[in-house]
């Protein structure tokens, strides 16, 4: 097919970012000078800018050798200091943090524009660690090794230029690398096909390959459990996004590959193997259901054995959402129709008896509980864990678990806008085939039904990932405290009902996951919550690719589009890497049987002279490695073409978060209310 903006992909092209960056200026200018005044432009994006560097954020900790350390950015420093402290010190109100790296000194010092991705640390003292910094907020990064001790990186150290690169410690001069700096030892998917042994003191380009997949394939990987006397070190080969082979390898014996299915999910814990199936799963005499929790002893199951014990088994509207390991125990993050419960898996002593499960009660009845390990590297030293609840009008709390011991509150986020008034309701909107897709409403427990309030609309669908209620304070504040309505549609593709939910809304069904969201539409505009002229759509990425769909397949449902580093021509996401990683959700455009499908819904194709579009406000970053600008870029230029409103504002930084630090977030989030202020309108 002819692309007469196929140079709008080009990254290198000064022509492409020339186009670009008069788009972006266009864009700020307009929505600066739009709807109210340039002052209310800035008194929202200064009210973003303060809550989303405020000092009631919660500081969330991971413990290593007894520390807490905690990543922490604020006003005085947008990029972050990574810091520690004592957990006694972390309970008191003002805990004394002792700084560790400065990511705004590093710059600084640097001229670079460093983002901070985390630090894996060796056990069992934790001293030695691998810091990420990726450029500008992509997903490529630089990996430097740091002594935490002597709190600076080791001269002649371990060090990565920048990649999409994955490094584990075998032992503390060694490590398990996975790259993409080798333009031969990478997939089409642009990922890292091998995996390196990589020795202290010596060239990474003469380390040792120890484990390769094929070009075809997605990417490989490396994880090490250290464990005490259950170390392990296993191999995954991702030959797609739902489809690996795992090899494990243990003390004194050879790699030997899981004979699993390759749509499995895997975990070890304490010399057990978890897996999660994604279809039904014959093992021995008996078949799982997709979506439970299995365990059999690892060496039992190398062995041959196939006798694995349920920890959890899913039914139509209850899934397993997620599980965190503690030193005993698993703990199981449960889906009830949406709503969070969280249930604990004791395993026994010996390998041939049977695991107690028990619900953990305590936690907010009707919270989103998120679940997070008490440490982020090597083998849990505690049967505790942590928890924060919240939901769309209230705040955070951080709570401190542990299996017979009830949850103990250890920071609660003051409120950041006033939700008093305010409702959380779920509704169901029947779909196009007749199923039941249900949705969350944030509005008034008075709202008047007049057809006339100013409603965002957002969704995902798809990859399996659940929207849930969250606590969004600039949304809050700028949004709802001014009367404006929020709505979160499960839609099919997403995780909230499972493996079939999410099946139904892949590949083929990708355009039925999208009908879900205009159900959901629809029922707002027949239940007088909304108008279709008050209504907009809202998503990023994959949620980016199904509000575009919006615009050229429902355009009659919205008064405004804004659309977020966004998939949108389907026919060439499989060129622009990692879009090849994607085939298994949404089908090979370059075989004719997929794309009779997938054209079905991919935007930038179906756009057309003659329809009612609604305005769109498109953003995107040039640093996004994961979804590339182009998408954004080419949709935007074919819509002017065409003479329909559009906005494009591409972020030089930010990857595909859009953004790199609050500064530039603050500023994209008052883009946006001065947008829906001109398209859908403001109770303000």
């Amino acid at each position: 097919m002819n692309d007469p903006f196929l140079w709008l992909e080009d990254l290198a092209s000064k022509q492409g970012a020339d186009w670009a960056a008069a788009e972006t200026r266009a864009t700020l200018k307009a929505l600066t000078e739009a709807s109210l005044t340039e002052a209310q432009f800035g008194a929202d994006r200064a009210t973003a800018h303060a809550l989303m560097t405020s000092a009631d954020q919660l500081p969330y900790v991971f413990l290593r050798a007894g520390l807490a350390y905690n990543f922490w950015t604020d006003a005085e420093r947008p990029r972050g200091l990574w810091r520690r402290t004592t957990m006694a010190s972390f309970r008191q109100d003002q805990p004394d943090w002792e700084p560790l790296l400065d990511i705004d000194a590093l710059n600084a010092e640097e001229g670079e524009s460093w983002v901070w991705q985390g630090c894996a640390t060796l056990p069992p003292d934790h001293r030695l660690g691998l810091v990420r910094l990726s450029v500008a907020g992509s997903d490529a990064a630089e990996i430097r090794e740091f002594d935490l001790i002597e709190k600076r990186f080791v001269e002649g150290g371990f060090r990565l230029t920048a990649a999409k690169s994955q490094a584990s410690w075998a032992d503390a001069n060694t490590l398990l690398v996975s790259t993409n700096l080798n333009e031969a030892e990478r997939t089409s998917s642009g990922y890292a096909r091998t995996v390196r042994r990589w020795r202290r003191g010596t060239p990474f380009a003469e380390s040792e390959i120890v484990f390769e997949g094929e070009a075809s394939d997605m990417a490989v990987g490396v994880a090490v459990e250290h464990a005490p006397g259950h170390q392990a070190t296993l191999y995954v080969r991702r030959m797609g996004f739902f489809d690996q082979e795992a090899h494990v390898e243990t003390p004194g014996a050879a790699r030997r590959r899981l004979d699993l299915p390759t749509d499995v999910t895997i975990d070890l814990h304490n010399g057990w193997l978890l897996v999660k199936p994604r279809l039904d799963f014959p093992a021995g005499v008996k078949t799982h259901p997709a979506g439970a929790l299995l365990a059999i002893g690892l060496e039992d199951f190398l062995a041959g054995g196939r006798d694995f014990q349920t920890l959890f088994s899913p039914s139509a509207r209850r899934i397993l959402d997620g599980w965190v390991s503690t030193s005993g125990d698993v703990v199981l993050s449960i889906l009830d129709n949406v709503r969070s419960r969280v249930e604990i898996a004791t395993p026994p002593r010996a390998f041939t008896e049977a695991w107690r499960m028990a619900p953990y009660p305590g936690l907010p009845d009707s919270a989103t509980i998120n679940l997070s390990p008490m440490q982020d590297a090597g083998p849990p030293d505690s049967d505790a864990f942590f928890a924060v609840a919240s939901d769309f009008v209230t705040p955070p709390t951080l709570y401190l678990c542990e299996r017979g011991k009830p949850p103990e509150a250890l920071k609660r986020q003051p409120a950041q806008f006033d939700a008093s008034g305010l409702a959380i309701t779920q509704h169901e909107a029947v779909s196009i085939d007749g199923t039941a897709i249900p949705y969350f409403l944030v509005a008034a427990k008075d709202l008047a039904r007049t057809g006339d309030h100013p409603t965002r609309l957002s969704g995902y669908g798809g990859f399996e990932i659940s929207l849930l209620p969250r606590y969004a304070p600039v949304l809050g504040k700028l949004w709802l405290e001014r009367g404006g309505l929020y709505v979160v549609a499960n839609i099919r593709g997403g995780g909230e009902f499972g493996q079939a939910w999410h099946q139904a809304g892949k590949l083929a069904g990708k355009k039925l996951a999208h009908d879900d969201f205009a159900a959901v539409a629809r029922d707002l505009i027949r239940r007088g919550v909304t108008s279709a002229k008050h209504l907009s759509a809202e998503g990023g990425s994959n949620g980016g690719l199904l509000v575009g769909s919006m615009l050229t397949r429902y355009p009659e449902l919205f008064g405004a589009i804004w659309c977020q580093v966004p998939l949108l021509d389907m026919l060439r996401y499989t060129q622009l890497p990692p879009g090849a990683s994607w085939i298994a959700e949404y089908g090979d455009p370059d075989k004719p049987e997929d794309w009779a499908f997938i054209q079905t819904f991919s935007p930038y194709q179906q756009l057309e002279a003659g329809k009612p579009y609604p305005p769109i406000l498109l953003t995107t970053s040039t640093k996004d490695d994961r979804v590339h600008p182009g998408h954004a870029r080419k949709f935007a230029a074919r819509l002017k073409e065409l003479g329909y409103p559009v906005m494009l504002y591409e972020n030089a930084e930010g990857g595909h978060g859009g953004a790199a630090d609050k500064d530039q977030a603050a500023l994209i989030a008052a883009m946006g209310m001065a947008f829906l202020r001109g398209t859908i309108g403001s109770r303000a």
